[in-house]
């Protein structure tokens, strides 16, 4: 039987440049695929905990608001015969924060939803993609969705 693994989360990063909305992508270092921020729910953590861990130590970006996106991403992973589901987020910061990359990605950028669908390589971060700008900048997420700022220190 094959193994289900929920140890992982994943999150859009947005902020509004110029009057519209962007999504923050990452350039992997090893795969040399753009991907979101992402990563492994650590021992003691939470799932939202773990996503703020990550994007610290993968961008060191400052959030001001944070939603779970009410969406988990589904993939097989066939090098350990698993199925993965990952907890989706959605994190909004302030145009002016600066991105500074670890080690784990070479490049970034902030782009559209059209730019975003083109560069990533999985059907299923597309749709993650799209869930994300209809619910959080097509319309307003619901409050029911959003984790309070005062939980935002991890």
């Amino acid at each position: 039987m094959m193994k289900l693994n929920t140890s992982l989360v994943s999150g859009v990063v947005l902020t509004k440049q110029e009057q519209q909305f962007k999504m923050l992508l990452l350039k992997r270092t090893n795969e040399g695929y753009w991907c979101n921020v992402a990563g492994k729910i650590e021992q003691g953590e939470q799932a939202w905990q773990a996503f703020l861990r990550e994007l610290k130590e993968e961008t060191r970006l400052p959030v001001t608001q944070l939603y779970h996106a009410d969406y988990l991403q589904q993939f097989y992973y066939p090098q350990a015969d698993q199925i993965f589901i990952a907890t989706g987020f959605v994190a909004f910061c302030d145009s002016e924060a600066n991105v500074a990359l670890n080690q784990e990605h070479t490049d970034h950028c902030w782009c559209s939803l059209e730019e975003a669908i083109r560069l990533v390589p999985y059907p299923n971060q597309r749709k993650f993609y799209q869930h994300v700008w209809q619910y959080f900048i097509l319309e307003t997420p619901s409050s029911l969705l959003r984790i309070p700022t005062d939980s935002l220190q991890v």
